[in-house]
């Protein structure tokens, strides 16, 4: 691993534990892990190898970066303050990505090793993965999945809230407005 990998990962970790004090939803909070999980992909992830079992792995890594999206995002607490999206992450969704992320970063630094290089080698031959690019891509699209969709969760959920809000407030001038109609007696 290198210089820039460690800022990467270092600066994905900040974002959500940064969150732990809640903040405004604001397209800086969307794009930029967007942004840098997109700089990530763009300079790591040269191919998606299909042969063997690499789809198998591929796959099964990006549906676990999809559940930990999920998780996180429906963790992350989201309320309407004032007709503005607030985010606060709870400990329990920090904890994730921080699991997740120390995962690819305790995967990547084992794997920069003999013994940890031998064993995934080892790995891959009795389960027919037929490259490191396979192992690259499947750590990359967890990662790219488990941001995606982490921030699409909490920006749904954050309409949804406002949303709502807006509809009973919209029920609440009508029935305001409206005549009063039925018989006196």
């Amino acid at each position: 691993m290198n210089t820039t990998d460690w800022l990467v990962d270092i600066a994905l970790l900040l974002i959500v534990v940064l969150q732990l004090r809640g903040e405004r939803l604001t397209a800086r909070t969307i794009l930029m892990p967007l942004a840098i999980i997109g700089w990530v992909g763009y300079h790591y992830l040269r191919d998606i190898p299909t042969a063997g079992n690499d789809i198998a792995l591929i796959a099964t890594f990006t549906g676990i970066g999809i559940a930990f999206g999920l998780a996180g995002g429906f963790l992350t607490r989201v309320r309407d303050i004032g007709g503005h999206i607030h985010i606060k992450a709870t400990y329990t969704a920090a904890a994730l990505w921080v699991i997740s992320m120390g995962f690819r970063l305790g995967f990547a630094m084992w794997t920069s090793h003999p013994s940890g290089a031998q064993h995934v080698g080892n790995f891959s031959v009795a389960h027919d993965i037929t490259s490191s690019q396979a192992w690259v891509a499947a750590l990359l699209l967890m990662a790219l999945c488990e941001v995606v969709v982490r921030i699409g969760t909490i920006v749904a959920r954050g309409q949804l809230l406002l949303a709502r809000g807006k509809n009973a407030a919209d029920d609440a001038a009508a029935a305001q407005v409206a005549p009063r109609t039925g018989s006196y007696v």
